[in-house]
């Protein structure tokens, strides 16, 4: 199998740069948006296998983008990225159906290595 393509959205551009390269040094195809439109559109355009998708973002948040992202692929992983969030914010996520929960402050590695393994179960399911 290739490389997986991920798609990520922050628009914090030092966190979504230092999220690229480690996931490039992973054997990931990264492509990025910095925010919900963008973010919207690569969906569609790229077709990733997954999407780490920022909860707080001005403009259309991560809930919105989500939200859309669903109505058009229920089954794309999407795993929310945060800081902090309320419980309502959560609540939301798991509603549209998010595919887990990626500290900002956690260890990358150890987040990548869950990531991996999100998309070969969801891989295993589709064959």
């Amino acid at each position: 199998m290739g490389k997986r393509k991920v798609l990520v959205v922050d628009d914090e551009i030092e966190f979504l740069e230092l999220l690229r390269l480690r996931l490039e040094a992973n054997n990931y195809d990264v492509v990025t948006a910095l925010d919900g439109d963008d973010a919207v559109a690569k969906v569609k355009k790229e077709k990733p296998d997954a999407v780490l998708l920022d909860i707080l973002m001005p403009g259309m948040d991560g809930l919105e983008v989500l939200r859309r992202i669903r109505q058009e692929d229920n089954k794309l992983p999407v795993f929310m990225l945060t800081a902090f969030s309320s419980k309502e914010r959560v609540k939301l996520a798991n509603e549209f159906n998010a595919s887990g929960f990626i500290l900002k402050t956690s260890d990358l590695q150890k987040e990548i290595a869950n990531i991996t393994r999100a998309l070969e179960k969801h891989q295993a399911n589709d064959i």
